[in-house]
């Protein structure tokens, strides 16, 4: 039996996915996890997004090696270095300019909240004003100004202090009928509506911890006007299904919309390594030197991995066919397990390979992922009721290691719902979803 005492003697009851997981990994690769008793475990986890290419990718292994064995530079706060230039370089060749984007780049702190954190105060510095539009749902950082900005309960009430400069709207779906992005433009043009014209609006184009809410693209457009008629700053946060997770490197390119400022971060640096960047139009660019700064805002063994990422993964289409066809997969699975599971009462959410499982039942999502992570599959919960099971493989998983993983999904949802297993289901929906395609 794994002994866990050291962590639970020494580290603070803060933990959290050491108790939905309570083994002690020891190694990872690919779509793969062993613990230390050697047991294997399939990943649609993938660091809650932040491996999108898998563990210990070969060739970014490969090419952070190289570099840390000639002694390249590791820390180099916001200096120019090689790496950072290199990484700069590719970021606009592979990224920018194939998709005509037009964008100042910044390097905050290496994390999420950190990019997110940047992105409101620019925003703020920009319009003179100190109100945010954020959605219901929404998660952006449990820092103070990204917390503002969140709205599950469970982390806003851990802040310890009031939550302040952000009104919340409904996003979209979240009242059946409802034009949430009509409502805002009626509360925006009416001055005795209660809600202070923002200096932004803050959205995700598919809300992860929120349930893997998918917005649709006509909202999205909607929104992005009634932010150009009421001179607001849209703010896209990318940062977990951002970098391919919905098929296109941006998640809001089919939408066809342009952020004034973008957010990433997560599997940006392709090898969990922090790495953290905020985009912005280049008439945002008003920071005065070293006003937004941070010891860690230029990691360069993460500038090393992410062009090598954006190298092997984004200079061609590869990647983004194949997380359409994998995508089509999962959500044929999921569709079957609606049809095959009634008790289960399920209902699919999702785009690409950011797919979710939700359930009305309580606590039916919870117990599914505990019993596929007896089975050997690893995969989280999201929701405000944790009713929600999120898949996040890396997108680069093996199409037999993908099916092996649903397959375990499920098993274990039989399992709990205590019918037999439909005959032959996982094969009928892998083909039909994937077209025989390898």
């Amino acid at each position: 039996m794994t002994n866990l005492r050291i962590f639970e003697r020494l580290e603070s009851e803060v933990r959290g996915y050491v108790r939905s997981f309570p083994v002690v990994f020891t190694k990872a690769r690919g779509a793969e996890l062993w613990d230390e008793e050697g047991k294997r475990y399939i990943d649609f986890f993938a660091g809650a997004g932040t491996l999108n290419y898998g563990h210990n990718e070969p060739h970014m292994k490969a090419r952070l090696l190289e570099y840390l064995q000639r002694d390249g530079v590791v820390h180099g706060l916001d200096m120019a270095t090689s790496a950072k230039k290199a990484f700069l370089e590719t970021f606009e060749q592979t990224i920018l300019q194939p998709r005509g984007l037009h964008y100042k780049v910044q390097f905050p702190g290496p994390t999420g909240t950190n990019a997110v954190e940047a992105a409101l105060k620019l925003a703020r510095l920009a319009k003179g004003r100190t109100n945010v539009v954020a959605f219901t749902h929404a998660f952006h950082g449990v820092t103070g100004g990204s917390l503002a900005a969140t709205a599950n309960e469970k982390f806003r009430t851990a802040a310890g202090q009031p939550l302040t400069n952000v009104q919340f709207m409904p996003y979209d779906g979240y009242i059946d009928g409802l034009d949430s992005a009509e409502l805002l433009e009626r509360m925006l043009g009416d001055r005795s509506s209660g809600l202070d014209a923002p200096a932004a609006v803050i959205v995700e184009t598919v809300q992860g911890e929120g349930g893997v809410n998918a917005a649709s693209f006509e909202w999205l457009r909607n929104v992005e006007q009634v932010c150009r008629r009421h001179d607001a700053l849209l703010i896209v946060d990318d940062i977990q299904v951002g970098c391919g997770r919905t098929g296109t490197f941006f998640s809001f390119e089919d939408a066809g919309i342009s952020p004034d400022i973008i957010t990433l971060s997560k599997s940006l640096s392709g090898f969990g390594l922090p790495m953290a960047l905020v985009l912005m139009k280049p008439v945002l660019d008003i920071w005065k030197p070293g006003e937004h700064n941070g010891t860690f805002r230029g990691n360069n063994l993460a500038f090393v991995t992410a062009r090598e990422a954006l190298e092997r993964y984004w200079s061609g289409h590869g990647l983004a066919r194949d997380v359409a066809r994998k995508g089509k997969t999962m959500g044929a699975w999921l569709e079957h397990l609606v049809d095959a599971y009634p008790g289960g009462r399920f209902e699919v959410r999702g785009r690409g390979m950011i797919q979710g499982l939700a359930s009305p039942v309580p606590g039916l999502a919870t117990r599914i992922a505990a019993a596929a992570f007896r089975r050997g599959a690893i995969v989280e919960t999201s929701g405000p009721e944790d009713e929600v099971l999120k898949l996040l493989p890396p997108l680069n998983i093996d199409s037999g290691m993908l099916a092996d993983g649903l397959a375990v999904i499920e098993q274990s949802a039989a399992e709990l719902l205590a019918v037999p297993l439909a005959a032959d289901s996982n094969v009928r929906a892998l083909k039909k979803a994937a077209g025989g395609a390898r």
